[in-house]
């Protein structure tokens, strides 16, 4: 005879793939898409920024709107200027409703110029959806913290 537990348990077995996303899952692939489009920004890489970086993209950043291509060409000016900067993203707080997501955090980092360098701290915010899959950043907020 069949035990309807273990009828039960085949069934949940089967009708839950292996590669399913927990939400802590999630939220380790939310913080890493923002930490990806700070290495990309790092590195003037526009490629590798669009691969986090959703079609509509745009940013609020010193009090102006950007597009994703407008905030890297004005990164990349920045870099040639001689403007070295470091972002960290600390203290994340991750939100998920279905394929929406916010996060918050305290961006840490600094900026070397031809001054010197000035240890500074960010309030960031960012609007993520879930695209097949991929978690991709549709909106980005960054206010300088006092």
């Amino acid at each position: 005879m069949i035990n309807p537990l273990s009828i039960f348990l085949i069934a949940v077995l089967i009708a839950t793939p292996a590669f399913a996303d927990t939400p802590a899952t999630d939220e380790t692939r939310i913080v890493e898409a923002m930490k990806t489009m700070f290495v990309a920004a790092t590195n003037d890489d526009l490629a590798l920024f669009k691969t986090v970086a959703a079609p509509d993209f745009h940013a609020f950043d010193g009090g102006k709107r950007f597009s994703g291509d407008s905030l890297m060409e004005l990164i990349k000016n920045l870099h040639a200027a001689g403007s070295i900067y470091t972002w960290t993203v600390t203290e994340p707080e991750v939100h998920i409703s279905g394929d929406i997501a916010w996060i918050t955090y305290i961006n840490r980092g600094s900026v070397e110029d031809t001054s010197g360098k000035k240890d500074l701290a960010w309030l960031e915010s960012a609007v993520l959806g879930k695209d097949a899959g991929a978690w991709r950043i549709h909106f980005f907020h960054s206010t300088r913290a006092p």
